[in-house]
């Protein structure tokens, strides 16, 4: 089942194990058990510590439970934890074999004191690169936890239990056998959900913080590049975010950003965080800031309220809260994202090679996406909702020149179909003359626009009529300290790359704005104060 590198690799992983574990698995004379068992065969010669042991009696199989030796502390699995889940089978083997977890410690007691009985079940697919990070924070929950269970399970093994629960998309969780919740979730935000009063504690001691001399808010790579650059010059940083990683996190391959040939969204986003963790940043999770009020004189401090009700203050505050796809909001295109419904022509284009596609929206987003896409594909289909295209017409030029494009004008898109797996088509109504029709795709990249994520800001900085955070060559908006980077601003690019060089504008920006309203750096505090 394991090719000798990986072996290796898995080898050296459990020399970090303190503690004797149990694989113990429940079988049939499927060929998927037989499968199972193979691994966790290799899985136990690799260790001393490791046994596997064919005695189980979970109604699930082929399933296994990792334990660790005469104790409760144990994790499920019901299926074979291949592909992206490959990563939370080796982190259970290690954490129940007793490696500690590098979850913020107050985050770790918060799961230790939570009272009840939780029993969870995740449904997920071996493609599916969001259900890790669920199956991951669940499966440490259960080691540090005896009230807490968890299973996770391979829906295209039990196609039965999917049908009857009506799993519709992955990861999908059940506590305690009722819906808990879809899509990627936190650690952070599973607690938040269990530990009642959690959020106001938390909001208690956010808000008791001392004021930071650069508060950062947003996680994504303009976020996380600026959190670096401020901590960096030797200063109080802060670090607010809903999600750190932002919108790469939805990424599936990357494969142009700079000296990186190729990564995936999470993998990007799990780097960030680490590299940001390098430094003396306080960072704050699972937080949205809802509203900003600008300082008050020279020396005021800059006031960003959390939803949570907590408030923070700065001397400087960059903002980079990103931007979302804006949604076609037709049935099917939740289900398939990521899993043929995509946003980002010039990340995910080269995934569809030889391919048919369809580009919804004819702006210039819409056309250039079709353009950039027909070097690739086998064929684009470019859907259009009004009666002509919106491009520029030297955009329209260049696209009715390439024989591998269709336009469809008029075209209402009203449902992404797919098999369970992937899309495989879409269908669309025709509005002039109402007919629906049906086309087969394996692709559909939607280009109807970006939202940027600045609606609790307006009043308070200058937008544009899209949304966009007004901002000039330093990074700076029209309110004094406050700045802003990334796909939030008027930036005319948006693109990993451009925002990480964007956040580190912006915080050299900052930087220079504290030095130059007279506070002097106090290299013994490592903080801005005020000069005498």
């Amino acid at each position: 089942m394991l090719d000798a590198s990986l072996a290796r690799q898995l080898k050296t992983l459990l020399e970090k194990v303190t503690q004797p574990i149990e694989l113990v698995s429940t079988l049939d004379d499927r060929p998927k058990s037989a499968e199972l068992a193979e691994l966790l065969d290799e899985i136990a010669g690799l260790s001393d510590l490791v046994s596997h042991a064919r005695t189980g009696d979970d109604p699930r199989r082929p399933s296994f439970v990792i334990r660790r030796a005469g104790t409760g502390i144990e994790v499920g699995f019901a299926g074979i934890p291949l592909g992206h889940e490959f990563s939370s089978l080796v982190l259970a083997l290690l954490q129940v074999g007793g490696h500690p977890s590098k979850e913020a410690a107050e985050l770790l007691t918060q799961v230790r004191d939570l009272e009840g009985e939780f029993h969870f079940e995740t449904y997920f697919s071996l493609s599916c690169q969001n259900c890790p990070d669920v199956v991951q924070a669940l499966n440490l929950m259960c080691v540090l936890n005896p009230t807490i269970t968890h299973t996770a399970i391979d829906g295209a093994l039990f196609p039965d239990e999917v049908d009857n629960r009506q799993v519709m998309a992955v990861p999908s969780v059940f506590l305690n056998g009722e819906p808990f919740g879809s899509g990627r979730m936190s650690l952070e935000q599973i607690v938040g959900r269990l530990d009642v009063g959690a959020a106001a504690r938390t909001a208690a001691a956010i808000s008791e913080k001392d004021p930071f001399d650069v508060l950062v808010v947003g996680g994504g790579p303009a976020g996380a590049t600026a959190a670096i650059y401020a901590a960096r010059k030797g200063i109080r940083t802060g670090l607010v975010a809903e999600r750190f990683g932002g919108q790469v996190l939805d990424t599936v391959g990357i494969e142009n950003f700079a000296s990186v040939p190729y990564t995936e969204g999470p993998k990007l986003a799990a780097a960030l965080d680490d590299h940001v963790r390098r430094y003396d940043v306080d960072i704050m999770n699972a937080q949205h800031a809802t509203a900003l009020t600008p300082a008050v004189g020279q020396q005021g401090l800059v006031e960003v309220e959390l939803g949570s009700g907590a408030r923070l203050l700065a001397r400087s505050v960059i903002l980079s809260t990103g931007a979302r796809w804006r949604s076609m909001n037709v049935p099917g295109e939740t289900e398939y994202r990521n899993k043929g419904v995509t946003y980002c022509p010039h990340c995910d284009g080269p995934l569809f090679k030889g391919k048919r596609v369809a580009v919804i929206g004819g702006g210039n987003s819409g056309v250039e996406a079709a353009i950039d896409l027909a070097g690739i594909v086998a064929h684009v289909t470019l859907v259009e909702f009004d009666a002509e295209l919106r491009a520029d017409e030297v955009l329209q030029r260049k696209l009715r020149s390439l024989p591998n494009i269709d336009i469809l004008l008029s075209a209402q898109t009203t449902e992404v179909v797919g098999d369970g797996v992937k899309v495989t088509g879409l269908t669309y109504a025709d509005r002039t003359t109402e007919a629906r029709h049906s086309l087969a795709v394996d692709g559909v990249f939607v280009q109807i626009g970006l939202l940027p994520n600045t609606e609790w800001l307006s009043g308070t900085v200058d937008l544009t009529p899209r949304g966009e955070i007004v901002i000039d060559d330093h990074g700076r908006t029209s309110v004094p300290g406050v700045y802003a980077a990334g796909d939030c601003t008027t930036a005319p690019f948006k693109q990993i790359i451009v925002a990480a060089g964007a956040g580190a504008t912006a915080a050299l920006g900052a930087f220079d704005h504290l030095i130059r309203t007279s506070p002097a750096l106090d290299t013994g505090t490592r903080s801005l104060t005020r000069a005498d």
